[in-house]
């Protein structure tokens, strides 16, 4: 009788657990899961969401969809992930613009860019290119200091917006050589490439995947790197940090979760990206667009990201930026 119980009490405990693990909550993910990119569509944030849905697609059969919403320096796309569900079922790929320099170029951000965010892993990092149309003479960063010198209040950059990335270098270079350039602001890297070829502006210290295949092509010129350190996808172009020493004002790129995702999820993700962004060919083609995969763990990204708002602090008030 004994045996009897003991086996009738073990075939309850599996029972109950079987029906415990039927009631416990599904594994992610068990539907849709959007991606916010706050750049336009064929961007480099973009180029680096599609990497990772695509890939995220093929493992889990689920489908992971890129929904750009791009506006002021990237701004409006990370405060609409903000407010997104705390689920893991909405993610949003982050940049320097929105969580290292925003903060300080916006009085009223809709998001904070600390609190508002869990980190989960970054994707890769990359230098911007100091590219230049074809009319300016200047072949080399001695030569371009000398002529925007030459023509203070005539020369004009774009940019991706203000705070972006590719908006601080022109400020803080216009401030070391004491001359005032006109800023223009854009909507994405394509849109600044084509005014730049078509003559519409004067350069860009653009991200260097759009702008070194356009100098490759002989549609612009590239003078500098602004990176501490020249690009292995670009050696022979200097890095302006060789005539500015100290000069390194590089991008990166990383994916987010609204605070308050499940761990557990944050964790699972993390793994992925750490997969994907180590595969041979998803680094050989990062290297030809002159980026360095870098995925780390959620907790590493977090130390870097507030490190990197320290460091972008002090840039900001270098290059004199007036919060908007």
């Amino acid at each position: 009788m004994k045996k009897l119980m003991l086996a009738l009490a073990c075939a309850g405990a599996v029972l109950c657990g079987r029906a415990e693990a039927q009631t416990a909550a599904p594994a992610w993910p068990q539907r849709q899961v959007t991606v916010i990119v706050p750049f336009t569509a064929g961007g480099t944030t973009d180029l680096f969401a599609r990497i990772f849905t695509q890939a995220m697609q093929q493992k889990y059969g689920t489908a992971f969809v890129v929904e750009n919403r791009a506006g002021a320096g990237g701004t409006v796309g990370a405060g609409a992930a903000a407010r997104a569900p705390k689920d893991g079922y909405t993610l949003f790929v982050g940049t320097a613009s929105t969580h290292a320099i925003a903060p300080y170029v916006y009085k009223q951000l809709t998001y904070d860019a600390d609190k508002d965010f869990q980190t989960i892993s970054l994707f890769a990092t990359l230098p911007n290119m100091l590219v230049v149309s074809n009319t300016i003479p200047a072949r080399t960063m001695a030569e371009f200091v000398a002529y925007a010198k030459a023509n203070p209040g005539k020369l004009n950059y774009g940019s991706s917006g203000i705070g972006a990335s590719n908006h601080i270098p022109a400020e803080i270079i216009s401030n070391l050589i004491g001359s005032p350039m006109t800023h223009i602001p854009f909507r994405s890297s394509n849109e600044i490439m084509n005014a730049l070829v078509g003559g519409h502006i004067h350069l860009a210290f653009d991200n260097i995947t759009f702008a070194w295949p356009q100098s490759q092509g002989g549609t612009v010129r590239a003078i500098a790197v602004t990176s501490a350190q020249r690009s292995p996808t670009a050696p022979d172009v200097p890095a302006i940090a060789e005539t500015y020493p100290g000069f390194d004002i590089g991008t990166w790129h990383g994916l987010f979760a609204p605070a308050g995702a499940p761990r557990a999820v944050v964790d699972q993700i993390a793994a992925d990206v750490k997969e994907i962004f180590s595969r041979p060919d998803i680094i050989a083609k990062l290297k030809e667009i002159g980026a360095v995969a870098a995925p780390n763990t959620p907790d590493a990204f977090e130390t870097f990201a507030r490190a990197e708002r320290a460091r972008y602090r002090d840039i900001v008030r270098q290059a004199r930026i007036e919060p908007q």
